[in-house]
């Protein structure tokens, strides 16, 4: 067995309420007084109350911006290599500040394994290395990087954590998931782009995964992924001149919907539980309507889900550490009565990509 012994998040000093997030992305775009009330009805319906980013811009006028151009039609727009600084410069600071947070102190040198997961940057020497080096922990750690999955890498991290756990006992491993979304705000007109823009934010999370149990765990029981190939050209991520752009279409809720029912039907099988045996659930919250998918499909209600839509108000999509912001606010609101309780987490991702687990509170 493994379990998570400790979790950590972090979210970057800058709040914006999604309303002003919203004018910032009107002026940006340079729209027109119909697109930008449709710009804002769209913000609305995401259910989305703040968010958080490494960059400050997004609540100043242009003149004031200090990470896009201070000009009206935001030219030059940043390039790659100017997102890949900032992304330097930024994630490892919001990397430690989530280790700083984990809810048991960690014993520096007795970490065996560093797995770091992020879809929104990468440079080498990398994320893994500067951590180690930031906390003094042993330069002998088995370090392994997770890029470009998007928002399914935290389960990747943990499949392999777990993995590890189980060859070895005596292995302690530590998760690091961070994402700086807002680096790579795309200044288009086409739907996808639009939007990205309204959901994504930046955050970091951390985990402690070991065999033994502490006073408060996630014990991890199983695992299940699928691909459904009819959702590759809806959901990608790829590097493109000017950052890194987003294909979401507004298709993929209908076929998260068409393909979760049985995906968790063969998780359970694997499990060797019923569904009636689940009691949380912690959906990763890609959007209102991916949630709202989830719950026509498998029959359960918006309270059942109310941590996803708890963290999806108060910080958005943060890709792949957004389902650990859930699971941390599942054990902050349960108690050693709830100890046993099965946890159903998904996530989604390009490919179409989706994954699934079932963790028990220990």
């Amino acid at each position: 067995m493994s379990f998570i012994t400790a979790i950590g998040t972090a979210v970057p000093e800058n709040c914006f309420p999604q309303m002003q997030i919203a004018e910032f992305m009107a002026t940006a775009l340079q729209m027109n007084d119909y697109d930008q009330r449709r710009l804002k009805a769209l913000y609305k319906t995401t259910k989305i109350n703040q968010r958080h980013s490494v960059l400050s811009d997004y609540g100043k006028t242009y003149s004031d911006y200090q990470f896009f151009p201070q000009s009206l039609d935001l030219e030059p727009f940043p390039s790659i290599s100017r997102r890949m600084e900032a992304y330097r410069n930024y994630a490892l600071p919001l990397c430690l500040k989530a280790i700083e947070n984990l809810h048991q102190p960690i014993h520096k040198k007795g970490i065996t394994h560093l797995i770091t997961v992020s879809c929104t940057g990468m440079y080498a020497p990398g994320l893994d290395i500067e951590i180690i080096a930031s906390l003094g922990l042993d330069t002998t750690i088995q370090r392994t990087a997770i890029n470009f999955m998007g928002c399914y890498g935290a389960f990747n991290g943990l499949k392999m954590a777990d993995t590890i756990c189980k060859a070895n006992p005596q292995a302690k491993v530590l998760v690091v998931c961070v994402e700086l979304c807002t680096l790579h705000f795309q200044k288009k007109l086409e739907e996808d782009f639009l939007l990205s823009n309204a959901l994504f934010a930046d955050g970091a999370a951390a985990v402690l995964v070991e065999s033994d149990k502490t006073e408060k765990s996630l014990e991890l029981r199983s695992f299940f992924c699928d691909l459904y190939f009819e959702g590759k050209q809806d959901m990608a991520w790829q590097v493109a001149d000017f950052g890194f752009e987003m294909t979401l279409t507004s298709y993929i809720p209908k076929l998260v919907k068409s393909g979760i029912k049985s995906l968790i039907d063969r998780l359970l099988a694997q499990t060797g539980i019923a569904q009636n045996d689940l009691s949380l659930y912690a959906m990763h919250p890609g959007g209102k309507a991916i949630l709202e998918a989830i719950e026509s499909a498998l029959g359960i209600t918006k309270d059942d889900n109310q941590y996803a839509y708890q963290i999806l108000s108060n910080y958005g999509n943060m890709s792949s550490c957004t389902v650990l912001f859930v699971l941390n606010e599942i054990l902050k609101n349960t108690t050693e009565k709830d100890n046993g309780k099965n946890i159903l987490s998904c996530a989604f991702g390009p490919g179409l990509t989706l994954e699934s687990m079932i963790l028990r509170l220990a």
